[in-house]
């Protein structure tokens, strides 16, 4: 395992120097699962919850997540991202919602942890959406799916 880097000489947190690093096209995709009853599903596809269209604003939520990552993990760089996208797919058989989101950055620094925040931001969006009809809303399975760009390489998930 290699060496942890967010800890100074002195075992103290710091923000890694990226200056040295080349600028790079990086992009990551991070994924998750939002699993309902068939009430909370139908009226999710149906577009009539009383709090409006969940997928759209949800999707808006996880957009801005990306971008204001910075502000909430102390550790992560404020980047300038060129691209995001959230997408869902419904599984009506099992009445899930799965989100993916696609991060892209030209920079020094690689945009997983904003893929990850905008997964779980949309997740959580969702919950509070639908939490007045279903309390036992479950969000699970928030992982990197792939990323690339940068001196580590490419990643993709099994």
């Amino acid at each position: 395992m290699s060496e942890l880097t967010h800890f100074n000489k002195d075992g103290r947190a710091r923000m890694v120097d990226v200056s040295e690093k080349d600028i790079t096209v990086r992009e990551a995709t991070a994924g998750g699962k939002v699993i309902v009853n068939e009430e909370t599903f139908d009226l999710i596809q149906q577009g009539k919850m009383k709090k409006g269209d969940v997928l759209a604003v949800a999707q808006v939520a996880g957009i801005m997540a990306a971008k204001r990552t910075s502000e909430t993990i102390p550790m992560c760089h404020p980047i300038t991202i060129t691209g995001v996208d959230i997408s869902f797919s419904l599984d009506e058989t099992a009445k899930i919602i799965e989100i993916a989101a696609t991060v892209r950055c030209k920079g020094e620094t690689g945009v997983e942890m904003e893929a990850l925040n905008a997964v779980a931001t949309t997740a959580l969006t969702i919950y509070d959406m639908c939490k007045a009809v279903q309390k036992d809303i479950e969000i699970s399975n928030i992982r990197l799916l792939k990323k690339s760009g940068g001196k580590s390489g490419d990643y993709e998930a099994k």
